[in-house]
């Protein structure tokens, strides 16, 4: 192969494209925004016409940008999005339904009799969350015309002519048996789904080829965008975990050349294929973390996103107020679909700072939430390498190491995503790697011990009144909460 590397990742706001030199250097970044809908209460969606601009106008611009000719395209999606369109014109029949959305609530209320053999198949609880559910809902809603797939099938016909997804987005559907990683008959019987199914490819398969970027070249490096971040972050044995601080924040932890079975509440998926090795992971979710920032600064508590760090970064502590960040519903280790969120503990001392502080130190909590499920499930905590946009919190960031109390890395690079997809593209179409990304920095711990104990024992009491005032039962029994 000669040329760099266009590396596009989809995500749920924007999308983000990196032109990489086979050397590791980043030629050219160029990110496209997203307007992102919630018509109503529980409802995400995207229009698919701006999406799909969106992965050209980056991809086409970066490539300009970077005055090199790209050698090989690689894709990250967005895991649970999905859509209805028309496989003979490519047209979209649906806006897109974003992981986000809970509108297939409905769904998984009607089958919560088969819920567990849908576990013991996927994996996978019974949450609007995954594709599957809001696959059988698009399908009451839309009708029977076209297909239903996520969104990575979509593009990846716009681009190639080709119907296929990658394995480990399709273990994110609870349409894929966890244990041999293909389709399972069942799964889609029990759901009512009917579709044609996409071709399973791995993660370093060349699909297909596109002229969108220039001329003729390879599409590969096809991957859920979490699972290229664990790869970028080299979390390549058991046990080794990163969490991705993006619209939402997300935990992933290594289980090895097995699936294993979450007692803790978490979810079993492929990790990637590669070379035709399989690796699985576990993967904890908290749906609204940078959204929950711009949430903020929708409502005029914030003038911008960058203002958080500043107006946190005044005070101390947060006067006594504590924010529960379940603003679409709580995923791992609690599966309530319809919690919400909020601020507890206002008083009048309180001010817009000690919000945004509130904001920080809630999120990371719900993050020690996972590592402490992790840990069951591996019978000891990981450590974590940190990326995405919100590691330039360093208010975020420290707080992060001293609820844990433990130190955490943080990617030289806030784009691991991208770059997992370019390293994954690479070896797809030329044989070899990207080098072995800089050392991250360590950040420790700087509270005591009791500190962190009081304001996580704080936020879990405010995370259990949430709880309560949504009247919300968990979907699926993953785990036994105290």
């Amino acid at each position: 192969m000669t040329g760099a590397v266009l590396a596009i990742d989809q995500g749920t706001s924007a999308t983000k494209a990196l032109v990489v030199a086979e050397d590791g250097a980043v030629l050219a970044e160029v990110d496209r925004s997203l307007s992102v809908r919630t018509p109503k209460p529980g409802a995400v969606e995207v229009d698919p016409g701006e999406l799909l601009a969106s992965v050209l106008d980056a991809g086409r611009a970066a490539v300009a940008a970077a005055g090199v000719g790209a050698g090989v395209v690689g894709l990250a999606n967005q895991g649970e999005t999905v859509l209805a369109w028309d496989p003979a014109s490519g047209e979209a029949l649906s806006q897109c339904v974003v992981w986000q959305d809970r509108r297939a609530v409905e769904v998984c209320e009607s089958l919560r009799d088969v819920a567990d053999r849908l576990g013991e198949i996927s994996g996978l609880p019974l949450d609007p969350y995954f594709s599957a559910p809001k696959m059988r809902w698009l399908r009451e809603h839309v009708g029977a015309g076209g297909v239903v797939t996520t969104t990575d099938t979509w593009l990846l016909h716009r681009l190639t002519g080709e119907f296929v997804t990658d394995v480990a987005t399709a273990s994110r559907s609870m349409l894929l048996d966890l244990e041999s990683g293909t389709w399972s008959d069942e799964a889609w019987d029990l759901f009512g789904l009917t579709e044609r199914r996409p071709r399973l490819a791995g993660n370093d398969e060349v699909v297909g080829t596109t002229s969108a970027f220039g001329t003729e070249i390879p599409v590969s490096g096809v991957i859920v965008d979490q699972q290229a971040a664990l790869w970028a972050q080299r979390c390549r044995e058991r046990g080794e975990a990163k969490c991705t601080y993006g619209t939402g924040a997300f935990l992933l932890v290594n289980t090895g050349d097995r699936p294993q079975r979450s007692e803790a509440g978490l979810t079993p998926s492929i990790a990637w294929q590669i070379a035709g090795q399989r690796r699985w992971c576990l993967d904890g979710q908290v749906y609204t973390v940078g959204k929950a920032v711009s949430w903020l600064r929708d409502v005029g508590l914030l003038g911008s996103a960058g203002e958080l760090d500043e107006l946190a970064s005044t005070v101390d502590d947060t006067a006594g107020v504590v924010f529960v960040p379940s603003l679409a519903g709580l995923a791992a280790p609690h599966w309530q679909p319809g919690a919400t969120g909020g601020f507890l503990g206002l008083n009048l001392a309180a001010t817009r700072a000690h919000l945004a502080r509130a904001v920080c130190l809630g999120i990371a909590a719900q993050i020690v939430d996972l590592v402490d499920a992790a840990a069951a499930d591996l019978g000891a905590a990981p450590r974590l390498r940190l990326d995405g946009g919100l590691t330039r919190s360093r208010v975020l960031v420290q707080l992060q190491a001293d609820l844990l109390q433990a130190p955490v890395e943080v990617a030289a690079a806030p784009h691991a995503t991208a770059l997992g997809v370019a390293d994954l593209a690479l070896r797809g179409a030329a044989g070899h790697p990207l080098p072995d990304p800089r050392p991250g920095t360590v950040v420790e711990p700087s509270r005591p011990p009791a500190w962190a104990a009081e304001q996580l024992g704080r936020w879990r009491s405010a995370l259990e009144a949430t709880r309560q005032f949504s009247g919300e039962g968990r979907v699926f029994p993953g785990r036994a909460d105290s």
